[in-house]
């Protein structure tokens, strides 16, 4: 998890007096997870974050399911989702489960006219196309191409896109979202063999206090609806805080594969976890040195999970063509493996630039009538020789 961090101002001590120029308290806030056994920060605003003007009618964002249960391979193009200028508007969930979301975006504008909150789950942003600022109250992160933006639920924030051609998958996370546990010491800390380690990691900077009073609308998600409120002070108004639960993001150019003599599994290319789930990282890398090896991964079964890789760019070895944004579903309970060629193809290649997005999720995953509206052709049948 990323470690203690601050910005601004604050008292010495906790729950301590602390005033403006003018004489006024600050209002000190915790935001936490887990009631108050998990990370958290305290934040100290410039006016308390409880005045609420008025609440609006809320909008069902549910997924809607297509398929309950489902044991087939398939494949989606991510990049069929159309377009859409409002970033809520753009978010498509295609499979979910009680412990997660996979979501493609393709959002054309900053969310300038409201600030989102998502108090439901974590987010796990990936970047695919496009760039600009995450702004939240405890400061902002610039993103681009293969940014990972992880935002802790109850965090109040706003994109601000430099560019319209954006493509985004996000991943909602119903539990917190962690650097593996077999990457850190007992006191958090990443080991040596992690593929990355704190200096890869971009923490907020360029805290902006923004002492406002008005109507500012914040669209709140909870429970699978969006709440509109409006609030009577400006969302960002801190005057400074510190803690450990904050926002980050994680380049995937930054992550360093593990290679050997001999293929590697999986495991070696876990980025981030969850309850149920990983998310891992393929990226450029050197294939296995072994006189006789085969670059190509094996068949395998996973009978336990459900395998989604998001194909990001580059030629993937055990595929015989690929899109940008294509994804595949490989449901748990039947093996798959490189496609027909692959295998033999692969012999004596020494490097890939295969770039892609693997999330494994340990119970099995639902299909969205969005999922279906891309579906792309009889995957299943594409090992037939």
């Amino acid at each position: 998890m990323p470690q203690y961090h601050s910005l601004g101002t604050f008292p010495h001590k906790r729950h301590t007096v602390y005033r403006k120029p003018d004489g006024a308290l600050y209002a000190e806030e915790l935001i936490s997870t887990e009631g108050f056994s998990s990370v958290y920060s305290l934040v100290y605003h410039c006016h308390p974050p409880t005045m609420i003007r008025e609440t609006g009618s809320p909008i069902s964002v549910m997924p809607e399911i297509a398929f309950e249960r489902h044991l087939k391979p398939e494949s989606f193009l991510g990049y069929g989702i159309k377009p859409e200028a409002d970033f809520l508007a753009s978010r498509k969930p295609v499979l979910v489960n009680n412990d997660l979301a996979i979501i493609i975006a393709a959002p054309q504008t900053s969310s300038d006219k409201y600030f989102y909150k998502n108090a439901d789950a974590d987010e796990v942003i990936f970047v695919h196309e496009g760039k600009g600022l995450l702004k939240t109250i405890y400061g902002s992160i610039s993103f681009g191409y293969g940014d990972y933006l992880v935002i802790p639920r109850g965090t109040i924030y706003q994109i601000d896109f430099n560019t319209k051609e954006n493509r985004l998958l996000i991943v909602e996370s119903f539990s917190p979202v962690e650097t593996p546990h077999r990457y850190r010491n007992e006191y958090g800390q990443l080991l040596e063999h992690s593929p990355y380690c704190e200096r890869d990691i971009r923490r907020p900077s360029n805290l902006e206090t923004h002492d406002e009073m008005g109507d500012f609308k914040v669209m709140i998600k909870k429970q699978g609806m969006l709440y509109p409120f409006v609030y009577a002070s400006h969302p960002f108004d801190a005057i400074g805080w510190d803690g450990n639960h904050y926002p980050w993001a994680f380049s995937i150019h930054d992550f360093e594969p593990v290679t050997g003599r001999l293929h590697q599994p999986p495991p070696v290319h876990q980025t981030f976890e969850g309850k149920n789930y990983v998310i891992c990282s393929f990226c450029p890398r050197l294939f296995d040195y072994h006189p006789q090896s085969i670059p190509a991964p094996y068949n395998h079964s996973n009978i336990d999970s459900d395998e989604v890789l998001y194909y990001v760019d580059g030629e993937f070895m055990s595929r015989k063509s690929v899109e940008k944004g294509q994804i595949t579903l490989h449901p748990g309970g039947i093996p798959h493996g490189p496609q027909p060629g692959t295998v033999e193809k692969s012999i004596g290649q020494k490097q890939t630039g295969e770039l892609a997005v693997m999330i494994d999720t340990f119970k099995p995953l639902m299909l969205t009538k969005a999922a279906l509206e891309i579906r792309s052709g009889d995957y299943y049948k594409s090992w037939l020789e």
